[in-house]
């Protein structure tokens, strides 16, 4: 009883071998201008990292078949989470992430960069990357174009979407990486226009798997309960057994 009480289980590999989605990277750009409040219509003292924070964990809850990955970029870029099934801690690791935290710049070019280094170590035939930012390119090593080039050359969709007035980023930088990429350029001024688009993003972009009930584990709990029924059969039948011989001795 204490065994299946505790629950037993093994992990079902088939059901991450089997995933026919693809290889997703969230670039998220934490450069400080994203600490501007005003974006969300709703709750107006959030700041645009922490609204797109939001409806990027709210975009992520749907990729069910996608192995999925979190860049952060701002004067420098790194990967907050490599690539993943496990949408519940990509999740968790995007709300660790603040403003300010890879600098105060914005680098477009390592962003992208980073991106492609992280997709890397997928195998999925279908690599993308979403690219999400409200300012110009003035940092790093790597230039956009080669970042660009790199992409391409490798068949990985870049997705870009300039968060914010037009005005506060390179409107012409971001169409010309979704263009030379086979993607599309994005404006959301808004929370509620960044919705829109992570819906159109994931309509482009789908992924074969829609089941919000899926599971890893396989419990084992019923294998020491069948123990523990037998034992009780044994012992509810063996003082019937002794008495009967008994009373034939």
């Amino acid at each position: 009883m204490v065994f299946a009480l505790a629950k037993p289980f093994v992990y079902n590999t088939k059901s991450t071998q089997h995933r026919k989605g693809r290889d997703l990277i969230l670039a998220i750009d934490a450069s400080g201008s994203m600490a501007q409040s005003g974006f969300n219509e709703k709750e107006r003292f959030q700041n645009k990292f922490e609204t797109t924070i939001a409806l990027s964990k709210a975009f992520t809850k749907k990729r069910f078949d996608d192995n999925m990955g979190v860049v952060i970029f701002g004067t420098f870029a790194y990967t907050a989470s490599p690539l993943t099934y496990d949408l519940e801690a990509l999740s968790y690791l995007l709300e660790m992430t603040t403003v300010g935290l890879a600098g105060e710049s914005t680098a477009i070019g390592d962003a992208l960069m980073q991106s492609i280094r992280t997709l890397s170590f997928g195998e999925a035939k279908n690599r993308a990357i979403i690219l999400l930012t409200d300012g110009f390119h003035n940092a790093g090593r790597t230039s956009p174009s080669l970042a660009v080039k790199k992409a391409k050359s490798l068949g990985i969709k870049i997705y870009t979407i300039g968060i914010g007035k037009k005005s506060d980023y390179d409107v012409a930088l971001l169409e010309t990486i979704s263009k030379e990429s086979a993607a599309k350029s994005y404006h959301a001024s808004s929370a509620s226009e960044l919705r829109k688009i992570y819906e159109e993003i994931d309509q482009l972009e789908p992924s074969p798997i829609r089941s919000e009930n899926y599971l890893n584990q396989r419990l084992l709990s019923f294998f020491p309960l069948y123990v523990v029924l037998l034992l009780l059969l044994l012992w509810i039948l063996y003082p019937k057994r002794t008495s009967i011989l008994g009373a034939k001795s």
